[in-house]
């Protein structure tokens, strides 16, 4: 047996010392580094849980790898599969976090109910009855989706050598303990170490792993911050348990792109997939309300068209206030700057709220030239008309600015019954035949004749 020594680690970083000091090198936080217990194994007693399976590795000459596509597994799920670029890679680890009952252990279950592979569902939260339980609300039969409550990493590998299951999913990875570290389940070490132990079995048999991630009240997933490198794909689940929408957004991805979006609808039943989020997005009312505007936004691959609304008075206190939900307040500042500065519209001494329905963030630009409407309409109190859209940046001149993509933005207000969308006149379209007006600003004075 190995000597037993401690170490002092940072749990914030990951960071590991020699002694305790006050501050993290690292990170530069202040009182979180701590003293676990290491026990290390003579490198006689190490055991690989696959070393039947381990191949020796050898270098090839890079023009002599095989550079056939990967075969991807289909999770029948198809906002899943967008995030993840078209579905799991074979070997591939990935980390799904978010907050506590959103619905994370839900959305796996869902997911491991419908595969046709088989699946080995590793809880170390919930016994196999309390599974069972919400299983039977989402699919009740299903003869591929094995069950295990276990959190020592040497008993899972047991069971897996026996199963030898197509894909492992893990719920969680802070429950987790291996014989290797002394340290308590969720600190640092040990989350490192049993993600090592996956890890290596992925990539050593081909197995996909899937890993539930606790977070942080700061929003990130707990653990130190080197498990984020260490996985393949990082993926977030956001959204309000007040709210029955879930969005599944993609922070790190090896195999895709990490601007995808996958919306969700919580029901009695599971997740719904929500193939078309533009109408949960744009609010349903019959009478026309001022300083409400419809963008057309881009997420990924995926055009959407997302309500932007915006409430502005007179500010009642000293200081007016400048709030936004959704949206860059920055950006928002900026641009009340542009219209105070260029289109004449005194914005100084009254309050402006901005909100982007459905809960969602957006980072695209070319939502600016909506929120500038959005803004507009609700200064004079004129409503734009329900089919009316926008899709163009706003600089700090005053010009309306080109947005990438613009005739993917156009199609999809035309599907969704949109009569005219305002774009920029520097934006090249082609002359394809279409039903929807395209009016093209220059600057955003003219929208704002349009408006008042």
């Amino acid at each position: 047996m190995a000597k037993v020594k401690t170490s002092f680690f940072c749990q914030s970083c990951g960071a590991q010392y020699a002694k305790w000091q006050g501050q993290c090198n690292a990170c530069k936080q202040w009182n979180t580094i701590v003293e676990e217990v290491i026990q290390k194994p003579d490198k006689n007693d190490w055991k690989s849980p696959s070393t039947a399976l381990k191949k020796s590795s050898v270098p090839l000459r890079i023009n002599e790898i095989d550079s056939a596509k990967e075969t991807r597994l289909n999770t029948f799920d198809g906002e899943f599969d967008r995030v993840l670029g078209g579905g799991i890679v074979p070997g591939s680890v990935t980390l799904l976090g978010g907050e506590p009952g959103i619905g994370k252990s839900t959305l796996l279950l869902q997911i491991s109910l419908q595969l046709p592979y088989k699946t080995l569902y590793v809880s170390g939260e919930e016994s196999q009855k309390q599974i069972k339980m919400r299983a039977e609300r989402i699919k009740p039969n299903s003869k591929n989706c094995f069950v295990l409550t276990e959190t020592k990493t040497q008993n899972i590998f047991k069971q897996i050598e026996s199963l030898e299951p197509d894909v492992v999913i893990i719920d969680s990875i802070q429950t987790l303990h291996s014989d290797y570290i002394e340290s308590s389940s969720g600190s640092i070490s040990q989350i490192k170490e049993c993600t090592t132990e996956l890890i290596k079995f992925a990539k050593e048999t081909a197995t996909p792993v899937v890993l539930i991630g606790h977070i942080t009240k700061d929003g990130n997933i707990a653990g130190p911050k080197i498990l984020e490198h260490m996985v393949d794909t990082v993926l977030q689940f956001e959204g309000d348990r007040n709210h029955v929408f879930r969005i599944l957004r993609a922070h790190k991805n090896r195999f895709g792109s990490t601007n995808e979006l996958g919306i969700y609808e919580m029901q009695g039943s599971g997740l719904r997939e929500v193939t078309n989020p533009s109408e949960i997005l744009i609010s349903k009312k019959d009478e026309e309300l001022s300083g409400n505007a419809i963008a057309a936004t881009l997420e990924g691959a995926r055009p959407l068209m997302i309500e932007v609304q915006a409430l502005v008075s007179t500010a009642v206190y000293g200081t007016p206030q400048r709030s936004a939900t959704g949206f860059n307040a920055k950006r928002l500042n900026m641009l009340l700057a542009v219209l105070e500065k260029r289109a004449g519209f005194r914005l100084g001494t009254k309050d402006v709220f901005l909100n982007i329905t459905g809960g969602i963030s957006v980072d695209d630009p070319a939502i600016d030239l909506a929120v500038v409407a959005s803004i507009l309409s609700s200064n004079e109190d004129v409503a734009l008309p329900k089919d009316v859209c926008f899709a163009a940046e706003v600089g700090l001149s005053g010009e309306v600015r080109p947005v990438q993509r613009v005739e993917q933005r156009i199609l999809e207000a035309e599907k969704l019954g949109f009569s005219t969308i305002y774009i920029s006149k520097y934006n090249k379209i082609s002359n394809k035949q279409s039903t929807i007006k395209i009016r093209l600003l220059s600057k955003i004075e003219d929208l704002a004749l349009n408006i008042s």
